[in-house]
């Protein structure tokens, strides 16, 4: 076995085992063979991270620089970011395998986020208050809260990272990353950057580990003031609960089973690619990914087999290839999931038009085929179970109310999409619909201009856009006598 790949935490600046030298190890998906390894941090290192970034945040450069200082920071990471782009993609696919084509682009792209944070740095701004005081002047000044505690999952984490700290970072405060347990090692190489592009020490630290310790050490922690958690509805439940001893403000981007409308009139060549994209790219290890699609009657037959057909074409391999067209999933966990879900929906008269099992022809790694199953029923189990994988629930509706009914029929509220060429429908249905993100004609697309979050079950608080950086301050009411005259006798009321 070839020596596995060794990586260090970044804390206060310098990089560091685990205080009692615990490590695991990640696994390459492709191949189902560990090729990195990674700290288990303690509560203590915890504790050390979080401190070290109080103090950055309390204290010296950091504290004292101004506004456009951190935003040509924020300007050199991006650049930086962009020109590493293809290093890290490849870390990324090897450490997820998600597709190296997607990984370095998406890292290339994500410079952008960094570039519109750097030039919002020193666009907050507070008001004055028409105040119904004589001889007062009242004012409101924005101020960082402090720690952020962001807590990071596998898929998209580069995406996500740049969606938490460029805002945070930003606005001025500080923060202490958490790593996904499953694939850490990009996240880890990310933060060289961090110190390439001059941030101090502190500024930035990166945590890698398991829940227990490190996730309740670091959404318990006293000092943290905010928590941006992005994951499954579960682990946000004992976050929320966590929050209790610190009060730390808390935002939540969680699952999707998200569905995808298609009427009579729609251009089915979009449709079906749009449906594609929604479920197939990134092997369906999206929050967003459009897992419950519900086609029109008249449709449904022709649109179906169209969509089948086109599954059995995808080129499943080694992300690595350039030909390759679909990936493994990241763990082993998730293919079995998978794997019991199309089982149950079997058992529950569902009919898997395509996939269902494993590739014959990869006899390693966590590889499984892009899956369509007809839901006869609404109910089924398969409907509103998040997979984090390429099954597809396809289900028929007759008209519009119908349609809208069982889109909304799920706990969760994270995305969803529209296929018709009536603008008039579209804009009808997309209000009706309870999600945070509606894609019309489109899907999978995102911009750091644009916010997305969810309802219900998908979480609460908005990532990306503009408002986001004012998630990461706090108001100041300032009140200012502008009178000559000395302030009042207290126990004399006028």
């Amino acid at each position: 076995m070839p020596e596995l790949k060794r990586y260090r935490m970044l804390i206060d600046g310098a990089w560091t085992d685990a205080g009692d030298g615990k490590t695991f190890e990640s696994v390459n998906p492709t191949t189902g063979r560990p090729w990195a390894e990674i700290p288990a941090a303690t509560e203590d290192d915890v504790d050390r991270a979080v401190r070290a970034a109080h103090r950055a945040f309390a204290e010296g450069e950091w504290a004292a620089m101004l506004p456009t200082g951190r935003g040509k920071l924020l300007r050199g990471l991006a650049d930086l970011l962009a020109d590493k782009s293809e290093d890290l993609g490849r870390t990324e696919c090897v450490d997820t395998g998600k597709m190296f084509k997607e990984t370095r682009w998406q890292a290339k792209y994500i410079a952008e986020f960094f570039h519109f944070y750097a030039g919002l740095a020193d666009k907050v701004v507070g008001e004055t208050l028409p105040i119904d005081k004589p001889d007062m002047m009242t004012v409101t000044t924005r101020e960082p809260l402090g720690v952020v505690a962001a807590v990071v999952p596998w898929n998209s984490q580069l995406f996500l990272v740049a969606v938490k700290i460029g805002p945070a970072l930003a606005a001025g405060n500080t923060v202490v990353l958490k790593a996904s347990e499953h694939a850490s090692a990009a996240m880890l190489e990310f933060g060289e950057l961090i110190e390439r592009a001059g941030f101090p020490p502190g500024v930035v630290n990166i945590v890698t580990g398991f829940g227990e310790p490190c996730g309740r050490a670091l959404t318990t922690h006293p000092l943290v003031a905010r928590i941006s958690f992005t994951g499954g509805p579960a682990t946000a439940r004992h976050i929320v609960r966590n929050s209790a001893e610190n009060f730390a403000e808390v935002s939540l981007e969680l699952g999707g089973k998200s569905p995808v409308i298609v009427f009579e009139d729609a251009d089915l060549e979009s449709a079906v690619n749009g449906s594609m994209a929604s479920i197939f790219g990134a092997s369906g290890q999206s929050c967003v990914a459009g897992s419950r699609i519900y086609l029109h009657e008249k449709i449904y037959d022709a649109f179906l087999s169209e969509i089948a057909s086109r599954a059995g074409k995808i080129v499943i391999g080694d992300p690595l290839a350039e030909e390759t067209q679909m990936g493994p999933l990241c763990t082993l966990g998730q293919l079995d999931a998978c794997e019991t879900q199309v089982a149950r929906a079997r058992e529950q008269g569902g009919a898997v038009r395509h996939g269902g099992r494993r590739p014959a022809h990869l006899n390693a790694g966590w590889f499984y085929e892009p899956t369509i199953v007809e839901c006869p029923d609404q109910t089924m189990e398969i409907v509103d179970t998040e997979m984090f994988g390429p099954v597809l629930s396809v289900l028929r509706f007759r008209d519009e109310d119908e349609a809208v009914r069982k889109a909304n029929d799920t706990r969760y509220g994270l995305a969803s999409g529209i296929f018709t060429r009536d603008i008039g429908r579209a804009l009808r249905v997309q209000k009706r619909i309870r999600s945070g993100i509606v894609w019309i004609n489109t899907y999978r697309v995102v911009s750091p201009i644009a916010e997305f979050g969810g309802f219900k079950d998908s979480g609460y608080g908005r990532e990306a856009g503009a408002q986001a950086i004012y998630d990461y301050t706090r108001p100041k009411t300032v009140w200012i006598n502008t009178s000559d005259a000395p302030m009042g006798n207290p126990f004399v009321m006028r």
